[in-house]
């Protein structure tokens, strides 16, 4: 963990309000549960990849920041981040996530009542110097989190006369990285202004895809994205991993995963992360799967993509 000068410690962190935990009850496919394994994903036939840019690694005596981004909506972004960020803090890790997306689940997984939260990431964006105030404890010990809400939609006009908009959340966050082992955003499913925010302030980008043709498109979207912005505002930006989600045994699902192993092996993460309705189940309860069910199909599954980010982000 980075350990910042004594005589400026950082502030303790406001504790927001927890969500009042919900009953829910759905039974588990215990078919999906047998079959939907890592071993089962074949591969197809070769086609030309679309280049991908490696990461560089991490810097010292700083957190690193991982943006988790795809511009197809409904891939699992969210909750990568919640179950990533959990898992890390519960090996003892200091993580901090930023939620940029306006629908602000991020506080909902995480047991924090994002209504009574008065300081959010579009306070950080247009005020840097709120940064300090703006974390909020959650659920799990050793996690911290900047709310996103739905007051983030009109952020873009209000940044457009601003010079510099492309780098604010860059500079919001620059008071509070020798303070954390990792900063981990979570993005809207668009090409905005805050999207580029974080990919600008980023050392590297985790995509995660849902082994559906679709998210291929989207995939091949965000790479023309992530050139751009190599090219004209962050040269050392690079993809940390690609993870595959919502995944099943179904024909359709294998050979989704099989161009992905195809045409980005070096970057792929393995096991896919399975269908599992106990990760559905987790954010009505206020708390990650590894909380909820760390023996389910998704607990399992993130157990072992954050074994391998823990070592690709140099934090063992």
């Amino acid at each position: 963990m980075p350990n910042p000068e004594e005589e400026n410690p950082l502030p303790k962190v406001s504790s927001a309000p927890l969500i009042v935990d919900v009953e829910f009850t759905e039974i588990e496919d215990d078919e999906i549960e047998k079959n939907n394994t890592s071993d089962s994903i074949q591969s197809s036939s070769v086609h030309s990849p679309m280049e991908l840019p490696s990461s560089l690694p991490s810097p010292k005596n700083r957190a690193r920041i991982v943006t988790v981004t795809n511009q197809k909506g409904g891939v699992g972004k969210t909750t990568s981040v919640i179950n990533i960020a959990a898992q890390l803090a519960l090996r003892g890790y200091s993580i901090l996530v930023v939620d940029c997306d306006s629908q602000g689940n991020c506080a909902t997984g995480l047991g924090v009542d994002k209504s009574k939260v008065s300081i959010t990431t579009r306070d950080l964006i247009l005020n840097p110097e709120s940064s300090i105030n703006s974390r909020h404890a959650t659920a799990v010990d050793n996690l911290h989190i900047i709310v996103g809400d739905k007051t983030l939609i009109g952020l873009e006009q209000e940044m457009m006369r601003q010079l510099g908009r492309e780098r604010r959340l860059k500079e919001a966050l620059q008071n509070l990285l020798p303070y954390y082992d990792l900063v981990i955003i979570d993005t809207p499913p668009s090409l905005g202004l805050v999207t580029i925010n974080a990919l600008v302030a980023s050392d590297g980008i985790l995509i995660p895809v849902q082994t559906e043709y679709f998210a291929l498109e989207g995939l091949a979207l965000l790479t023309g994205t992530i050139r751009e912005v190599r090219s004209l505002l962050n040269n050392k930006l690079g993809v940390d991993g690609i993870i595959m989600t919502m995944h099943t045994n179904s024909l359709l699902n294998q050979q989704v995963a099989g161009e992905l192993i195809d045409n980005y092996s070096d970057l792929l993460i393995k096991p896919a992360i399975r269908r599992n309705v106990r990760i559905a189940e987790a954010p009505s309860h206020g708390i990650p799967i590894h909380l909820h069910d760390p023996s389910s199909a998704g607990g399992k599954d993130y157990q072992e993509i954050t074994t391998i980010l823990e070592k690709r982000w140099g934090l063992i």
